[in-house]
């Protein structure tokens, strides 16, 4: 699941009662983003319960299950999702059906509460893991086996767990960006982008993550010249660090180099102009700071694996209005 690859991946979710709404939105919502931005269904989902019925969320809204959860032998990775009370969901059948999908699991994620129940089906044995902060200490006493680390989200090898609904979203991210690199990964976290005030603010999502403000800053002087690019040394400068401070910042702070990140802003913004306008390619590649259309062309195909002419074929149709953009 964590490899790089671009086949269809495949999901199981069950969800527990009274899970909040915006848990599971955490984890479907940024797949749904990524197959809306590439243009095909690289990422598919079905959702269980227990028994079958809509999950019944905190927020009265309920969500139709597939059917009931039940231990096939599929090798999809399996995402557990709770929220309030997951305990009255913590059967001994519900324990075995567990166990006995976990055999044939490429992977098993407990997303908030869902790390509770996984825990109790030893399933988190001598595995490393998260819960949400309020409950580490009570996890962390209740299930001495499992090796607590205080995180937004652990991955464990076949276990993942996260700490919340915002840590889901930074895992999701993260499950993009390791599949389909930084590009994609990027251009989705640009959709949960949210107004505080006059200033725009990017979400706290792993790999892209600006905590601090020197890197905040080169981050917006990038997003206002991409059509002139500004070298590293300036905008160092104009940052108020070194260029080698700069990129030591960048990688701590957001996981790649300055470079890479300004370029796959560039390449988002050229793939935007590809399937939203009639810019011919040459103008796409002048707006985005390529001093060539055929250094344009090279790079594109690098980082989305076809030619912005197949692009432009492909999801020409798909073009919202302009009144209608891709939330």
């Amino acid at each position: 699941m964590l490899a790089p690859s671009n086949e269809p991946l495949d999901i199981d979710l069950l969800v527990l009662p009274e899970t909040n709404l915006i848990l599971i939105a955490s984890v479907i919502e940024p797949l749904r983003g990524a197959n809306r931005i590439v243009g095909s269904e690289i990422y598919r989902w079905r959702i269980f319960t227990p028994d079958g019925a809509p999950a019944d969320t905190t927020s009265r809204i309920p969500v139709p299950a597939h059917a009931a959860f039940r231990p096939e032998k599929d090798r999809f990775p399996l995402f557990v999702l709770g929220s309030y009370n997951w305990r009255r969901s913590a059967t001994s059948a519900l324990k075995m059906q567990l166990s006995k999908t976990a055999r044939h699991r490429s992977m098993i994620a407990g997303i908030e509460s869902g790390s509770w129940l996984l825990a109790e089906a030893s399933l988190l044995d001598n595995f490393s893991a998260t819960t949400h902060w309020e409950d580490f200490e009570e996890f962390a006493a209740a299930y001495p086996q499992v090796r607590m680390i205080r995180d937004r989200f652990v991955i464990d090898g076949k276990r993942i767990t996260t700490g919340g609904s915002l840590p889901t979203l930074d895992l999701m991210l993260e499950i993009i960006r390791r599949r389909q690199g930084y590009s994609l990964a990027l251009e989705v976290t640009r959709l949960f982008i949210y107004e505080q005030g006059s200033a725009q603010v990017m979400p706290s999502t792993a790999g892209l993550r600006m905590s601090d403000t020197r890197v905040a800053h080169a981050v917006r002087l990038m997003e206002d010249n991409v059509e002139q690019p500004i070298v590293l040394a300036r905008l160092a400068k104009r940052v108020g660090v070194s260029a080698r401070h700069l990129q030591t910042l960048f990688q701590e702070g957001m996981g790649v180099a300055p470079h890479v990140h300004y370029l796959a802003l560039r390449l988002n913004a050229a793939r935007r102009k590809v399937i939203e306008t009639r810019a011919t390619f040459a103008d796409i590649a002048a707006a985005t700071g390529f001093n060539s259309a055929s250094a344009f062309s090279r790079s594109y195909r690098a980082h989305f694996s076809e030619s912005a002419s197949d692009t432009r074929k492909r999801l020409r149709r798909r073009t919202p209005d302009a009144n209608d953009r891709p939330q």
